[in-house]
């Protein structure tokens, strides 16, 4: 049975969510190994420790190198999963390819869902790598605020009972505090679906909308996303905790969620093309809305507001149009 000793973790992705949480494994590991596609940020990270593509002004302990090696990843006991959604299953095959030593642990830090499959990000973990223990990491997490050591919290979703004390007792520091649970399904659903609102919250704020109007939109978003993810096998408690309420808040508020600085700029008049090419880095809500739209076609579910940002985003439906359709739906009972 494995111990769960971690005395180093391999990081793959080189993007700000990847670098921040690399600053924080360093002050609780030996080493951290981030690996990315691009040798240019890699040579930056190790020359000036600093990821001055996407984290600028975070300085980096000497202790975190990078590489463009994945299979320097079996060196590992531990093999965060910090690349874009898209990229996960390409990413989970490579390294299996590389050959991972048992025991070595996998965490999910991806939000998001697979498109056609509608699979969650650790179901294809485990169906490229499938004996390697597991987890999945999710919260409103912003990696500006946690490589500036701000206080943040986390919950970290496994059936491992072992596994999940371990990683609680890992991803704990003064400022970072961990929770656990085993709902794995309700924690993805959550912190993938409220990509999509936060497209939503964006754009209301793009059309000029006040606090009223964004606060209902955020409230009948929390309703309509647990809809979904309990149709879809979470728990309803977890869509109140911190992968579900928690980072719906966060994105649809915070100046640092690229979803809504997206949906900002599409309420503003700005095509999708314009939208998303300012921002340098994935907003993991433009390929998801397809993703979940079609989920949520697939199972059933009644979802006006995914529905809206859908034919904003891929049926040409001007944003003023989707939400005069939105509000002026049949009325219904509020717990409906």
């Amino acid at each position: 049975m494995p111990d769960f000793n971690f005395s180093s973790a391999a990081i793959l992705g080189t993007g700000s969510f990847g670098t921040a949480l690399a600053r924080l494994l360093a002050t609780k590991l030996e080493r951290v190994e981030m690996i990315g596609r691009d040798p240019t940020v890699a040579e930056s990270i190790n020359a000036t420790r600093h990821n001055s593509r996407y984290l600028a002004g975070v300085e980096l302990p000497e202790n975190i190198t990078a590489s463009t090696s994945l299979g320097n990843a079996a060196a590992h006991p531990l093999v965060l999963f910090c690349v874009p959604t898209a990229a996960t299953r390409e990413t989970a095959k490579h390294l299996a390819e590389a050959g991972l030593p048992p025991g070595a642990v996998l965490l999910s830090c991806a939000k998001g869902i697979e498109r056609n499959t509608g699979e969650r990000m650790s179901e294809i973990l485990h169906e490229q790598l499938p004996l390697q223990p597991l987890a999945v990491l999710s919260g409103p997490n912003h990696a500006e605020e946690i490589a500036a050591c701000l206080a943040t919290c986390a919950v970290i979703g496994t059936v491992d009972e072992d596994l999940a004390r371990r990683l609680q007792e890992l991803f704990t520091t003064p400022h970072f505090r961990s929770y656990t649970s085993d709902d794995l399904a309700g924690i993805e659903y959550g912190g993938a679906i409220k990509n999509v609102y936060a497209i939503a919250a964006g754009i209301a704020a793009g059309l000029g909308l006040g606090d009223n109007a964004i606060a209902a939109l955020v409230t009948r978003a929390l309703a309509e996303m647990t809809r979904l993810g309990t149709r879809l096998g979470g728990r309803m408690e977890t869509f109140a905790g911190l992968s579900g309420v928690g980072d719906l808040i966060a994105t649809c508020f915070s100046k640092h969620s690229r979803n809504n600085r997206v949906g900002l700029a599409l309420g503003q008049g700005k095509t999708l093309e314009e939208a998303t090419s300012s921002l340098g880095m994935v907003a993991e809500g433009v390929p998801n809305t397809l993703s979940i739209h079609e989920t949520a076609q697939r199972a059933g579910v009644r979802t006006p507001i995914i529905d809206a940002v859908h034919a904003i985003l891929y049926r040409d439906m001007p944003a003023a149009r989707a939400l005069h359709e939105l509000l002026n739906r049949d009325p219904r009972p509020e717990n409906d």
